[in-house]
């Protein structure tokens, strides 16, 4: 074991954003929230029933790519729109448009409230680099750049897999692990030298069926359980919490 509580044979991390590193997944779920509840009102099928921040977000759209969260949240009310293009305007009532919406109203949030990092996940992961190990930022955010240079931590990273390099190389998003491969690639380990580390169901997922040689589970909103169910061999309530923590066999 090493005292970063990860299995000797690891030789990267590769670190989701979003919930795991900043603090962001909170502003992300009201967006949606704002976005989503706008549009169910306007449809006005039956009875309004508005978007659940914490159970709808955790289910249907944290960690995936923002049209792919559109899809199955509005599948999961008997929704369907049209796929639209990835520059539809955010007025367009298409899946892109939505989701595009969704993004205009994120980075307003952003803008006006700043970001805020968990500083113990920056902690551990100057840790992580202190002990000779390499290390990712793999997002599903097209704003992971920016939203990085905000909390001043583009710097830590050797390699980044986000929704615009994605988009470039054709990368499904999570749950498959497509991205997490693309960056233990990119930082010239196997998958099976790589931690993962998640906060989403969809992210955990990625991490067991690629066959990471440790999965971190980070629970900021009480689902340890799920997120031991969906692949974590561990899971912690911040990465700090990992020092000298003794890794499962």
């Amino acid at each position: 074991m090493t005292k970063l509580g990860l299995p000797d044979s690891i030789q990267a991390c590769l670190f989701d954003l979003d919930g795991v590193i900043t603090k962001t997944a909170v502003v992300h779920a009201a967006a949606w929230k704002e976005t989503f509840d706008e549009f169910l009102r306007k449809r006005g099928d039956g009875e309004f029933r508005p978007f659940d921040a914490v159970a709808d977000y955790n289910q249907f759209v944290d960690g995936l790519p923002r049209a792919d969260g559109v899809r199955a949240f509005l599948g999961s009310r008997g929704i369907q729109l049209p796929g639209g293009e990835p520059d539809d305007p955010p007025d367009r009532e298409t899946v892109q448009g939505l989701g595009n919406r969704k993004n205009e109203r994120l980075l307003k949030r952003i803008r006006s409230g700043g970001v805020e990092a968990y500083e113990g996940s920056l902690r551990y992961i100057r840790a992580v680099r202190a002990g000779g190990l390499r290390t990712a930022v793999v997002s599903s955010s097209t704003n992971c750049r920016d939203i990085l240079r905000a909390i001043d931590a583009e710097a830590l990273f050797d390699a980044r897999i986000d929704g615009v390099v994605a988009a470039e190389r054709g990368l499904p998003g999570k749950p498959d692990p497509a991205p997490f491969l693309a960056a233990a690639g990119d930082l010239g380990v196997e998958a099976s030298a790589a931690a993962v580390f998640e906060d989403a169901l969809a992210g955990m997922e990625a991490g067991r069926s690629g066959h990471f040689g440790y999965v971190v589970g980070v629970d900021r909103v009480g689902q340890a359980d799920a997120l031991r169910a969906h692949g974590g061999d561990t899971v912690v309530t911040d990465l700090a919490d990992l020092a000298d923590q003794e890794p499962k066999a």
